[in-house]
């Protein structure tokens, strides 16, 4: 008979496993009965247990042996390449031109060894025995192991075994967030309701405080903000709260302050959106502001019409004691006068230029 170079065979006499054959041309003997074997799998004998069969110390020396106890895998490489996970128990396999090894994980121990490369982590073969997180670049993790809090995870992939011992993430979001509390109706000092609409912008800066320490941040702040506005527009008059409605998220952001500090979160920054009255007060505010613009454009022509008068005034004084200026002021206005006229009719014979002249020319010396 003839064993292939792939292959073991091996010989059983009486149901007890003699001899292994290995590669090249071999008599059968007549009483025996062969089992052949392929030297790319593990080795499960077919008739007997591993355990009996490695008793003979022919066979064994054939094979590479490695035992896994419970709570614990046997990763199989084959000249340094991962081919297979190997559960609780022993295993053996036949020793070739190809070198067997093994590494030997307790899952009792999530933590796995940094020797042991992340790609094969990924594998489909060890995806029941391993645990993948990944905390994104503006994320924080809280790891747990059975409930307890163990260290803050940094962005990353995360792996560990699964094991006797639970294992979870708590992935917290290090972005900018922003808390909106829209359409909160409250009363001024003076019994007026009105609606806000305000935001307040946040980060997280302690993870552990914002999560493990308070349940829902968020949802208290939004409470303390509701109160914070009251406290605010409570003690002043609608006119007061208008005037004073940029400083109400600064009012807000001091007063919490303290408090989201508790909560492991920092307010960045708090203003109003919008201010909404109700429908008779707006329309008295309406007249109001009217009213104002009205007295303010009256005080304005008021003003105007004093200046004109003024200057009307000085333009007489000047005229008056200037003959010169006047008689350019007549001629100026003539000019302007003649530019809008297209044709002129004369009637009246000769006296006409010398009124005209007696117009133009002064008598005398003095009117010079």
């Amino acid at each position: 008979m003839v064993v292939r170079a792939d292959k073991r065979c091996l010989v059983l006499r009486n149901g007890e496993y003699q001899r292994c054959l290995k590669p090249g041309t071999h008599w059968k003997p007549w009483f025996a009965v062969l089992e052949t074997y392929s030297i790319n799998e593990e080795f499960e004998p077919l008739s007997s247990s591993i355990e009996l069969v490695t008793t003979n110390e022919t066979i064994a020396a054939e094979l590479d042996l490695v035992s896994a106890d419970d709570g614990q895998i046997a990763l199989w490489f084959v000249d340094g390449n991962f081919v297979d996970v190997l559960g609780p128990g022993k295993h053996a396999f036949w020793k070739s031109a190809r070198k067997n090894s093994f590494t030997i994980v307790d899952l009792n121990v999530p933590f796995i060894d940094e020797s042991i490369d992340r790609m094969i982590l990924r594998r489909r073969e060890l995806s029941e025995y391993v645990a993948a997180y990944s905390v994104e670049p503006h994320e924080s993790g809280i790891l747990y192991i059975d409930k307890e809090q163990n260290e803050i995870l940094s962005p990353g992939n995360y792996f560990f075994w699964k094991g006797s011992k639970s294992i979870d993430v708590t992935k917290v979001d290090l972005r900018q967030q922003q808390i909106e509390i829209a359409g909160q109706d409250i009363m001024t000092k003076d019994r007026i309701p009105v609606r806000l609409s305000f935001f307040c912008q946040l980060r997280i800066v302690d993870v552990l405080r914002s999560v493990a320490s308070i349940n829902d941040y968020t949802a208290q702040l939004y409470v303390l903000l509701q109160l914070a506005l009251r406290e605010y527009v409570g003690s002043f008059s609608l006119d007061e709260v208008l005037a004073k409605r940029e400083e109400i998220g600064s009012f807000v952001k001091d007063k919490l302050k303290d408090q989201a500090a508790e909560f492991g979160v920092e307010l960045i920054h708090a203003g109003i959106k919008d201010v909404v009255l109700p429908g008779e007060i707006k329309e008295i505010l309406n007249q109001v502001l009217i009213a104002e613009k009205k007295s303010q454009a009256n005080v304005i022509m008021r003003r105007e019409e004093t200046a004109s008068t003024r200057s009307l005034l000085n333009t007489a004084k000047l005229l008056e004691e200037n003959k010169i200026l006047y008689h350019l002021k007549e001629l100026e206005y003539i000019e302007r006068i003649s530019e809008k006229i297209s044709q002129i009719s004369l009637n009246g014979g000769g006296h006409l230029i010398e009124e005209l002249k007696r117009l133009f020319v002064p008598e005398n010396k003095e009117d010079r």
